[in-house]
């Protein structure tokens, strides 16, 4: 229902993204996109591309006076670095200067990419493997954001863990976390104490030339019941989160719910009671993370990511180079020493967009009032 390609390289122009199926009538400006590219690049941990580019989304298709109009829009963000690397990223062969890199970096995509696509420049890979590309997918989240803010659907991300510091999983009441506190920690976490340990990690892992991992988690409020369906695995909700949020880079796993902590429960421990109160069904818990049989069940969406440690380090790695076959060290680039907290940006654009889709493959229609009257009609439905 809701597609959306992305287009661009780190050091091109810009990034683009175009998102079909957007239903007419959504009001939409430059402003719902703002605070999440500015969450997206800011961060304790992170490099200095940051302090070049101010991510904006301009809207060139799609909207008029602030309303969508059915068809596709398209979004643009601009890479300000791009003009300190012109003559390298030029689409035009007149004034084409390439510098080549040809030192592979573990853990990239640089060999496996520069063998399938037959490249002899690493660069040719790298630009758009970049994580720059998540600025078109969290400018396409903000729209998806809108349209699910509408019917009371909420998304939130914080960090678990960074390095080998964990805040517990039960430790975050996640029915009463708020967006300001998450905000209020460098590294987006809600517990002070687990922030002030987790940036003295960073601090350890920068002065050693090294990199940190760790774990955020994405909620999504207000879900009904009945997104995504049990009938074919490629339509399962949970299926469909899980592989978008695998998409995002350096993310290696994913869980829902309390996932690979579950397995050591027995099903008593595990499953989530059912309850009717206030006049509609419930559960006692969350454990299965608001999805269960590939459909939410109207508990908070609740799902964990895994982040490995970035690639490029500024002490890099023993590598190969691309072309003479040479043992050689890792090519460095400008890097960043921690991205957990700005993945979980990410995550919530990606969970975003998934929500949308499923949304409105369930609740249909061309406009954002045909919506709304499936979706009261269909609340009307499972509240009986």
């Amino acid at each position: 229902m809701l597609r959306w390609l992305t287009a661009g390289e780190s050091h091109g122009p810009q990034h683009t993204v175009i998102v079909d199926g957007v239903p007419s009538g959504l009001e939409l400006s430059a402003a719902d996109f703002r605070r999440d590219l500015s969450r997206r690049q800011g961060g304790y941990g992170r490099g200095d591309r940051q302090k070049i580019e101010v991510d904006e989304a301009q809207i060139v298709g799609g909207v008029r006076g602030g309303v969508t109009l059915g068809g596709p829009v398209a979004l643009v963000v601009a890479n300000r670095d791009h003009a300190n690397w012109v003559a390298e990223m030029t689409p035009e062969r007149e004034g084409f200067q390439p510098k080549p890199v040809t030192r592979l970096r573990p853990g990239h995509a640089d060999l496996a990419g520069t063998l399938k696509y037959d490249h002899q420049d690493v660069r040719n890979v790298l630009e758009r493997s970049s994580a720059r590309e998540t600025t078109a997918r969290v400018a396409a989240g903000g729209l998806a954001r809108a349209l699910l803010g509408r019917f009371g659907i909420g998304i939130v991300s914080f960090v678990q863990s960074i390095g080998s510091v964990w805040l517990a999983f039960d430790a975050v009441d996640i029915a009463a976390v708020t967006e300001e506190q998450i905000a209020a920690s460098p590294v987006r976490c809600p517990d002070p104490e687990a922030t002030r340990r987790m940036m003295a990690l960073i601090d350890e892992a920068r002065d050693a030339g090294n990199t940190l991992g760790g774990t955020f988690r994405v909620v999504a409020t207000g879900c009904p019941v009945g997104l995504g369906t049990f009938t074919q695995w490629d339509r399962k909700l949970d299926a469909r989160l899980a592989a978008a949020v695998m998409s995002i880079n350096a993310v290696k796993g994913v869980e829902i719910g309390i996932g690979f902590d579950g397995v050591g429960r027995s099903g008593r421990e595990f499953h989530d009671q059912i309850d009717w109160r206030e006049g509609r069904f419930a559960h006692l818990s969350n454990n299965a993370g608001g999805i269960t049989g590939g459909m939410t069940n109207g508990e908070p969406v609740d799902l964990r990511a895994a982040v490995k440690p970035i690639s490029t380090m500024r002490r890099p790695l023993p590598s190969v180079d691309l072309v003479t076959k040479e043992h050689v060290q890792a090519h460095y680039e400008r890097s960043d020493v921690c991205v957990v907290h700005a993945a979980g940006v990410i995550g919530e654009a990606m969970v975003a967009l998934v929500l949308a889709d499923a949304f409105l493959e369930k609740f249909g229609g061309d406009s954002i009032a045909e919506i709304k009257r499936n979706f009261e009609g269909y609340r009307q439905q499972v509240s009986r």
